[in-house]
């Protein structure tokens, strides 16, 4: 066995597809992350091990560079032989062959008003570190924010990896998105509907105060201009809106004084809600 072989330290055969190498790594990755070995002193240098390891394999040139002998599992070039008269002579070793450090995926859960309104989350990464992540205002779900640098680090100067974070945002209770406008359905009680009322209704921004127009139905729509999302993750352009439909709700348990004056107004006040049916 080779000194820091990196088929051996993702547990692979040199035959390895590029799809085996990929998931050997995560595994490792998970399992092996500093985080949960917390009191293993050498967590993090084996840590940076399997990165490189995997820095190596996952790139086809540096990976038939290995397999070829042409550099070691460091990525450090090897000294070429020369044919002498005698015992053959090695120069010192080599420098290293530039690397550049591979992109690494998460996924982050947002929940639906912190995405709406902008929020900042930290995200454990692979190589150990923990950071930072800006989310703006109106990120939409399955969006991906680029961490640059933030990936693999490289070996012999390369440049490190970025890291891609996919933004989950998980669905609310009260409001709905469309594009960047909100939607929501609000209950009214049947005084308010028939009389009309100043009510308190939920936005992404807080409660505010709208007015219910005397006469409304279930599904009536109200606008709220600019309560929606912003136009972009940069904003600066107009808002969307929140419409919110209405949905009356009659008391819940009867009321005798209710139904008698339903009663007697209906024998006054009949009117047809339903289309009749056609006569074939």
């Amino acid at each position: 066995m080779l000194l820091n072989d990196p088929y051996d330290i993702l547990g692979l055969s040199p035959s390895a597809s590029a799809t085996e190498i990929k998931a050997a790594y995560r595994k490792l990755a998970r399992e092996r992350h500093p985080d949960r070995d917390p009191g293993n002193p050498r967590a993090e240098d084996e840590f940076k091990e399997l990165s490189q390891a995997y820095a190596i394999l996952s790139d086809p040139k540096t990976r038939t560079k290995f397999d070829s002998g042409e550099i070691d599992g460091t990525g450090t070039i090897r000294p070429r032989r020369r044919a002498k008269s005698g015992p053959t002579k090695t120069r010192g070793r080599g420098p290293k062959i530039k690397i550049h450090g591979t992109d690494v995926e998460y996924a982050l859960s947002v929940p639906f008003l912190e995405a709406a309104q902008g929020c900042v989350k930290h995200v454990s990464m692979t190589n150990g570190k923990r950071l930072k992540v800006s989310i703006p205002a109106g990120t939409e779900d399955g969006a991906m924010l680029r961490l640059k640098g933030q990936g693999m680090p490289g070996i012999g100067g390369g440049k490190n990896g970025d890291a891609h974070v996919q933004i989950n945002i998980g669905a609310d209770p009260r409001f709905r998105r469309e594009e960047t406008d909100i939607h929501l359905e609000l209950a009214i009680s049947l005084p308010e509907a028939v009389l009309g009322a100043k009510i308190d209704a939920p936005t992404i921004d807080g409660t505010v105060s709208i007015t219910v127009p005397a006469g409304s139905n279930t599904g009536t729509i109200l606008r709220l201009k600019g309560k929606g999302l912003p136009t972009g993750p940069k904003a600066g352009g107009p808002r969307g809106d929140q419409y919110v439909t209405l949905k009356v709700l009659l008391p819940k348990k009867t009321n005798k004084e209710l139904n008698d004056f339903v009663i007697a107004w209906a024998e006054r006040n009949s009117y047809e809600v339903r289309p009749k049916p056609s006569k074939t």
